[in-house]
């Protein structure tokens, strides 16, 4: 696939929403603002990192199919970015990565200390927005996310260097860690539009089968992704001793001597045979079946708004439901 056809949905994602993002960014910049300079220093090179933005996308895109005309979206958008950044910080240094959207991470140029410490400065300042916007229901949705994300990462790191992890187990994972927050911030974007309770939960399954269909293909391109266009190390996860889907398929339905070297890999964080691991994963059809698992999510996702008002913002979130599987970065 071709640079100009991956980024293309993007491109027009971002046209249909440019006017809200640039006021989320003011709100955000405003928000980060600490006393103390090194908060200030970590939340700017984090936040300026870039990177996808989805989550606040979502939120924006959703309250727009909904014909929202008020400014809260941005609040609940710049919230919701400021938990999925808390998140990485603290995921960084629990994984102890070095290389986050091709930049060193904040911990690895600042520290452990540092990073967990700033991380709980944007989850706080992140549950200060949201009681100015003394909406209850929003209280509700975000809290019970951050305390589901809070448990999928301690499962994750239950499911370290266990080579006889099920797909269940995994899956489980996936939804607590990184489709919840997917799941809150469509359903913000429908809630602060004033949308009725079944299309709320029309848009929390949006969200949630979308964030489920990034992750398995995360999954996969960190076997056959490139370093430079992914921005992170290829083979971290095989050095954190993480069994994701690619490996867990390995192990039911690889040759004895592959699922041999996949326990070793993962009991001992082994990315040494990372290239015969790769090769292992490619023939077994394991890739493939990954990305088979994601097709399914993201079709999950665009038949939760088939009831949606057509709109320029409904086509967005149907593209960003393909892009989220045909994509390599």
């Amino acid at each position: 696939m071709s640079a100009a056809t991956h980024t293309a949905p993007q491109n027009t994602i971002a046209q249909s929403i440019a006017a809200d993002m640039d006021a989320v960014n003011a709100v955000i910049r405003r928000k980060l603002h600490s006393e103390v300079s090194l908060v200030n220093q970590i939340a700017e090179y984090i936040i300026s990192a870039g990177g996808k933005r989805l989550r606040p996308v979502l939120v924006l895109l959703v309250a727009n199919a909904y014909s929202y005309k008020g400014t809260a979206h941005h609040e609940l958008a710049a919230v919701v970015e400021f938990i999925h950044t808390a998140t990485l910080l603290h995921d960084d240094v629990v994984d102890e990565s070095s290389l986050r959207r091709g930049r060193a991470t904040a911990n690895a140029l600042f520290g452990n200390a540092a990073s967990v410490l700033v991380g709980d400065f944007l989850y706080s300042r992140s549950f200060q927005m949201m009681a100015d916007l003394a909406n209850m229901r929003v209280m509700q949705i975000l809290s019970e996310a951050t305390n589901v994300i809070a448990e999928g990462e301690v499962l994750q790191l239950l499911n370290m260097h266990d080579p006889d992890v099920s797909q269940e187990r995994y899956l489980q994972v996936i939804r607590s860690k990184t489709a919840k927050l997917f799941e809150a911030a469509a359903e913000l974007g429908a809630l602060i539009a004033g949308a009725s309770e079944p299309q709320i939960a029309a848009a929390g399954e949006y969200g949630r089968s979308l964030g489920t269909a990034f992750q398995l293909i995360d999954d996969v391109l960190d076997y056959a992704g490139d370093a430079a266009e992914i921005g992170k190390n290829v083979g971290d996860d095989l050095r954190e001793g993480k069994p994701t889907l690619p490996l867990i398929y390995l192990m039911e339905n690889g040759t004895p001597e592959q699922r041999q070297l996949v326990r070793t890999c993962i009991e001992q964080g082994d990315e040494q045979h990372f290239d015969a691991v790769l090769a292992a994963v490619t023939s077994s059809g394991a890739l493939d079946f990954t990305r088979h698992q994601a097709e399914i999510a993201a079709e999950r996702a665009a038949e939760a708004i088939a009831g949606l008002p057509e709109s320029a913002y409904k086509d967005s979130l149907l593209q960003l439901a393909h892009f989220s599987v045909n994509r390599t970065h």
